[in-house]
């Protein structure tokens, strides 16, 4: 795998750290609208070449994979350019704020062949399958409970009259479109598509959603999803069952501790043995391109449209609709 980057944030960075971490992926070429941002993140990586147009990133035959790590309302329209010059796609969350165009894209990336992976650490966590193995043991499921607040210091700047990507209708940002999706995927992830779903949020006046609980009920047992942008609290997800309870620590996208409690006693797990949780995304990415596991990519494809679904239809039923959205 022969990677070029668009962003230079933190995401992208802990991504590189990720690359430098595994065999058999390269980072080639990291693109930035500013060439200062795009050089410094170059340099720091070991990276040797520097796009400022998304064309010249995209005609470089050197690259293989394009990582998209752009604000969530340039997406759509980066991963769709990326699939068209025949280049296999890794995005961050989310593919698009709409389900509409997600689906669209992944038509396009299957009629190519081409791979097109969902970014989002929680899907690759070890824990997780751990999780998975043990909710037999807790017996029938009835509530469902995920906690992940992140006080955000672009929350500060809010405050301050400044308003930055991430609550920006403008570039679809929000609390549910970011901290909270950890939290959907989470559930779709293991349970599938809710049978309904119903958010409260609470919005910042004329802008977008910085905390809020999502309400998803399922067959026999319902989720509470909380987060926030805006407050701090204890991160963690807890699923209970008529014979017992799974507790994970650090929340849906940490997940760094896995107890199961029943009648027979008390069992901790933990397989993660890294604290950087995107290296074990780039380490599965990584093997399921090595192994040509193509059906793994669609599996995961099903699970991002679904939680995109389910976040696009109850964020616009609470009110909030991004600035290329009709009401």
């Amino acid at each position: 795998m022969r990677i070029g980057t668009i962003g230079s944030g933190v995401i992208v960075q802990s991504i590189l750290n990720g690359v430098a971490a595994t065999e058999g992926i390269s980072c080639e070429a990291v693109y930035s609208r500013s060439r200062e941002k795009g050089c410094a993140l170059a340099e720091k990586y070991g990276v040797q070449k520097v796009y400022t147009k998304l064309e010249d990133l995209m005609r470089d035959e050197a690259i293989d994979f394009i990582y998209v790590a752009s604000p969530n309302s340039l997406h759509y329209g980066q991963v769709k350019m990326a699939l068209e010059y025949g280049k296999n796609v890794i995005c961050e969350k989310p593919f698009t704020p709409s389900v509409e165009k997600a689906r669209e894209l992944v038509e396009l990336a299957r009629n190519k062949s081409l791979y097109l992976i969902d970014a989002v650490p929680t899907g690759f966590l070890p824990n997780l399958q751990v999780l998975k193995e043990q909710l037999p043991a807790i017996g029938r499921l009835r509530l469902v409970m995920c906690n992940y607040s992140q006080y955000s210091s672009r929350y500060d700047l809010l405050k301050e009259g400044r308003v930055t990507n991430v609550f920006s209708p403008e570039f679809a940002g929000g609390c549910l479109q970011d901290i909270n999706f950890y939290n959907v995927y989470f559930n779709v992830y293991l349970f599938g598509k809710p049978c309904s779903a119903v958010y409260y949020p609470n919005i910042y006046p004329g802008l977008v959603d910085t905390s809020g609980v999502l309400m998803m009920q399922y067959d026999g047992f319902v989720s509470s999803n909380s987060g926030a942008k805006d407050t701090w609290g204890v991160n963690f997800i807890q699923i209970e069952g008529e014979a017992g309870y799974i507790y994970g620590r650090d929340g849906s996208n940490g997940l760094t501790e896995i107890r199961v409690v029943t009648k027979q006693g008390e069992m901790v797990y933990n397989l993660q043995d890294h604290p950087d949780r995107w290296l074990y995304e780039v380490r599965a990415i990584a093997r399921m391109v090595a192994e040509d596991d193509y059906e793994d990519c669609c599996r995961r494809q099903e699970v991002m449209l679904d939680v995109v679904d389910t976040i696009e239809s109850s964020r616009k039923a609470a009110g909030i609709y991004f600035s290329d959205e009709k009401r």
